[in-house]
């Protein structure tokens, strides 16, 4: 069996072990791959695994023995899975591989805009604090999270992970999805619908899949219903964001400020609106990136390949 590694270098960095992967069948191994490389390397292979590099409908026609794409990660929304399906190739995923580190990234984003760490620390070494009566200081802006809502744009395992961190700071959390889990339910957590979600909360963490139905959920007309001053953290997809219409929203103020990990388009260059706000606090697309969740990674891709050759697919997403 030969197994494609389109593009290993953001999940290898660092130094992950192979091993999984190996144990099944011939690796090859690419730091990355070109639309035009994909079309030649594709051709022989049993299985691809791929991070970034997109697998639109005229791959699957070089495809001849290609039996699955895994993702290593959650989003799908760069493989064409429609054609993928009518080629028997499945698609599989890694639901909830990243539940503790993008939760931990989401609430170190929130923290930031918030508590202003990284200014106050830039302060200190560029500047020196020297004078206990400081305005530079004391005009920066901070928000006690205790007592505020937050809302959760898509509640599954890593809007949980987050929510619990929000309630263990006393926040009240509003979430919603598609067919919420009644036993996630408490005192300090409710489902609701998502006007409710963007009139009532004070931050808004967008944890949803990019879809059809989700693309631009954060736009004008629900930045409307929100709260003046409402605080935007996006770890999901960039393009759950409207652009456009956030950075008119920053500059207006309705939106305070946002804490963002993911562009439209990635990568985000060094002009991109929104990353470039003085009122973003911007990271490129990091929250999955610990050794230990990239490791998980591999090790859950292996698991999804051995459950397709028993005949027991599992996380197939097409």
């Amino acid at each position: 069996m030969k197994i494609l590694i389109t593009d290993g270098f953001l999940v290898n960095a660092g130094g992950v072990s192979w091993k999984p992967l190996e144990e099944i069948g011939e690796v090859i191994y690419y730091d990355d791959t070109t639309p035009e490389e994909l079309l030649e390397r594709i051709a022989d292979v049993d299985a691809a695994f791929t991070n970034r590099v997109r697998f639109p409908a005229e791959v699957f026609q070089h495809a001849k023995k290609l039996k699955m794409i895994g993702t290593f990660g959650t989003g799908v929304d760069f493989i064409d899975c429609k054609t993928a399906r009518e080629h028997g190739v499945s698609v599989c995923n890694i639901p909830g591989y990243g539940r503790g580190a993008v939760a931990q990234m989401a609430i170190a984003l929130m923290f930031e805009v918030c508590r202003r760490t990284s200014y106050f620390n830039s302060f200190i070494k560029e500047t020196g604090w020297v004078n206990s009566i400081e305005p530079e200081v004391s005009n920066v802006r901070q928000m006690e999270l205790t007592g505020k809502t937050l809302g959760i744009v898509g509640m599954g395992d890593i809007g949980y992970a987050i929510a619990k961190v929000a309630m263990a700071l006393d926040m009240k959390v509003l979430a919603h999805r598609r067919h919420p889990v009644k036993e996630w339910e408490c005192d300090q957590l409710q489902f609701v619908d998502l006007d409710t979600l963007f009139r009532n909360a004070d931050i808004i963490s967008t944890n949803c899949p990019l879809t059809d139905e989700t693309r631009h959920i954060i736009n004008k007309d629900s930045i409307a219903k929100m709260k003046d001053g409402v605080i935007l953290i996006n770890v999901g997809r960039g393009a759950l964001f409207d652009t456009a219409d956030v950075v008119a929203a920053l500059d207006s103020g309705k939106v305070y400020m946002a804490g963002v990990d993911v562009f439209d388009p990635e990568p985000c260059g060094k002009d991109h609106p929104l990353a470039t706000h003085p009122r973003c606090v911007a990271s490129p697309h990091v929250a999955w990136s610990p050794l230990e969740t990239r490791q998980n990674l591999v090790n859950r891709s292996a698991e999804n390949l051995r459950a397709l050759l028993d005949g027991t697919p599992k996380n197939v997403k097409n």
